[in-house]
């Protein structure tokens, strides 16, 4: 069998059987495109050929490239996953990769805002948020609901209306790994929910449809114009179909050129402000990690992290005797 088979079999199988994300297929498809292309090149093209020593070639390879050690962890990832694949269906009798170890990546700390800050930016946003303008109202909610219930934006995006509870102030949503879980989130959250979904989201659906009718003469126009709302998505973008990813990442970036201090600029950064705010707060650690939706409680400790430097930068600024 040929290198190249054996992978898209293997992309087959995470599509359909390992309930993966998508943004994990992609990097998987765009890790193995540049092993098959490096295998190849080096005359490597049937799987038997496919050993620790090419795989080790390709990491050496991409190191030298200069990419960062997050990088060449992620790829180190996708041949382990690949190479259990193969191990477990048999086509190999090892798994070429069990070998293989991932470069440490220094752990960076994630940007945080300060609790002033985050009461700014959502008073800002809410200040704008006008009627006449319906996605004012819903981008209100869509910060106001990253923060309170600390989400991922694939998860924001892809809540539906029937995953909120707006009674019992929670969101129902479906983390990495299909993993569900539900999340509380607090009054002005709620409020902000009540608005989009009364006077905003009908708004901007009604306003789809009227688009989409005015288009109707051209068949051109009806495949690829603007979306009707057939879909349950809490969240609608300014066409009516599912707000996506990339909008919500210009909205957050946007509002963040108006904050001091450095780092990412995207929607995650909600979640890590969210997430050190409860732990500053008193949170239990477990309670924080069951609410982030993570597997692991090493992946929560950063924001402890997060935590005692901010105490350690408030002291050394603070002290007379620091």
């Amino acid at each position: 069998m040929q290198l190249s088979t054996a992978v898209e079999r293997f992309l087959t199988a995470v599509q359909l059987e390992y309930g993966y994300s998508e943004h994990t297929l992609r990097a998987y498809q765009r890790d193995l495109a540049w092993f098959i292309d490096f295998a190849e090149e080096t005359g490597a093209r049937e799987l038997a050929d496919c050993d620790i020593e090419l795989m080790r070639g390709w990491l050496w390879q991409r190191q030298q490239q200069g990419l960062a050690a997050t990088t060449l962890a992620r790829n180190v990832a996708t041949l382990k996953s690949f190479g259990t694949w193969l191990e477990r269906s048999r086509l190999v009798p090892g798994n070429p990769a069990s070998r293989l170890r991932a470069p440490k990546a220094p752990r960076d700390l994630p940007r945080v805002l300060a609790d002033e800050q985050m009461r700014r930016l959502l008073a800002r946003v809410e200040g704008r948020g006008d009627a006449e303008h319906p996605e004012s109202l819903r981008d209100h909610a869509v910060l106001e609901l990253l923060y309170a219930a600390a989400l991922r934006v694939s998860e924001l995006c892809s809540l539906p209306i029937t995953g909120l509870d707006a009674g019992a102030r929670t969101v129902r949503v479906l983390g990495k790994g299909g993993k569900e879980r539900v999340v509380p989130f607090g009054g002005p959250a709620a409020r902000a929910i009540d608005t989009y979904l009364t006077v905003a989201r009908p708004a901007l659906i009604a306003r789809a449809a009227q688009a989409a009718s005015a288009a109707s003469q051209s068949a051109a126009s009806q495949s690829a114009g603007p979306q009707s709302a057939r879909h349950d998505a809490l969240f609608v973008g300014n066409r009516g179909g599912k707000l996506t990813p990339n909008a919500v990442y210009r909205l957050v970036a946007r509002e963040l050129e108006d904050e001091p201090g450095g780092g990412p600029r995207g929607p995650h950064t909600f979640r890590h402000t969210a997430a050190t705010h409860l732990l500053n707060g008193g949170a239990d650690l477990r309670v924080v990690q069951e609410m982030l939706g993570h597997s692991s409680l090493a992946s929560t400790q950063v924001y402890t992290h997060v935590s005692t430097e901010r105490l350690a930068q408030s002291y050394r600024q603070a002290h007379p005797r620091a």
